[in-house]
């Protein structure tokens, strides 16, 4: 919602409701029409029977996501296995998604295939945001983080990261990474500054 006049301006889907333009405020109008726009696009994927069962865990990758300026398309679901992550990563990579975060599956247990999937699926991997995920995670104390097998790399223009799925390696993973995601995307050449 946009209060700069008296008028309440509402902006859902790129249209502007209850706007009569004037010089003072079509420049602003245009500014948060622009920087809607401009969001980046994010979709979380929560894997494993521990994460799934907490709907906590969706609701607090999308503020962290928020707060960093992604708009989060979708919370999805994908069951621990690779086939179905597979699958997942892949529909989001083709969706044009900038960001795929999977939370979960990452740990050293059977069931724990994400990173075997998000191979299948990546052109290149960035090492140097594994590693700075799991160095940070240990930093906190968050062992899940710290043991990791998390990968994080490029598939087309669609960075994919893995994260642990404890609240703190989520926390701690999320502000380690945005930042480096923010970098990737432009490195990616999505972003221009005109």
């Amino acid at each position: 919602m946009f209060n700069g006049t008296e008028q309440d301006i509402h902006i859902e889907d790129g249209l502007v409701e209850g706007f009569e333009p004037d010089e003072g405020s079509l420049a602003e109008v245009e500014g948060l029409l622009e920087d809607e726009l401009l969001k980046r696009r994010a979709l979380v994927v929560l894997v494993g029977d521990r994460v799934l069962g907490d709907d906590r865990t969706g609701t607090l990758m999308a503020e962290l996501l928020d707060e960093e300026g992604f708009g989060v398309d979708a919370i999805v679901t994908a069951a621990p296995d690779v086939d179905s992550v597979r699958k997942t990563l892949e529909t989001a990579v083709v969706g044009g998604a900038d960001l795929v975060i999977t939370v979960g599956g990452v740990s050293v247990a059977p069931r724990d295939q994400v990173p075997e999937a998000t191979g299948e699926v990546m052109d290149m991997r960035v090492t140097g945001l594994e590693e700075a995920v799991r160095s940070s995670g240990l930093a906190v104390g968050s062992f899940e983080a710290g043991l990791s097998r998390g990968m994080a790399g490029v598939s087309g223009q669609t960075v994919i990261v893995n994260l642990a799925d404890s609240r703190s390696a989520i926390r701690d993973g999320m502000a380690t990474v945005l930042p480096m995601v923010k970098h990737l995307c432009d490195d990616l050449g999505r972003w221009s500054v005109q």
